[in-house]
């Protein structure tokens, strides 16, 4: 598993399996109780799923697949944010954290938006 860091900031698959962790690694601090499981579920699901779409759009058999995959990704990314803001109003002292993620997530989607548009030119 590469680390290099300034590689890595540029290199997509990298930087989306990376976010993945960093969502895993914070959804281990999230303090467990009947409200907060099925953020953390969701949560999960939601950021480490932008990665394992942007590797299979990576791997799509057509453009049209290819922009499907990414299209997924991106949503995904809004879906993590949303997450991200739902645990912080389960859990405020984790604001510091997860906007550190929210703003990642942002950027992901960003990114996967620009990357849409300009395979539909």
């Amino acid at each position: 598993m590469p680390n290099d860091k300034i590689s890595s900031k540029y290199d997509l698959e990298e930087r989306t399996q990376k976010f993945g962790e960093d969502i895993i690694e914070f959804a281990k601090k999230i303090p467990k109780n009947a409200i907060t499981l099925p953020l953390i579920n969701q949560l999960v699901k939601a950021g480490t799923s932008v990665g394992a779409n942007y590797m299979e759009a990576n791997g799509a058999d057509s453009k049209k697949d290819f922009i499907h995959k990414i299209g997924i990704s991106k949503r995904e990314a809004k879906e993590t944010k949303h997450w991200l803001r739902m645990v912080v109003k389960a859990e405020p002292i984790l604001k510091e954290k997860a906007e550190i993620l929210w703003k990642e997530a942002e950027e992901l989607n960003l990114i996967f938006s620009k990357i849409v548009r300009s395979c539909r030119k």
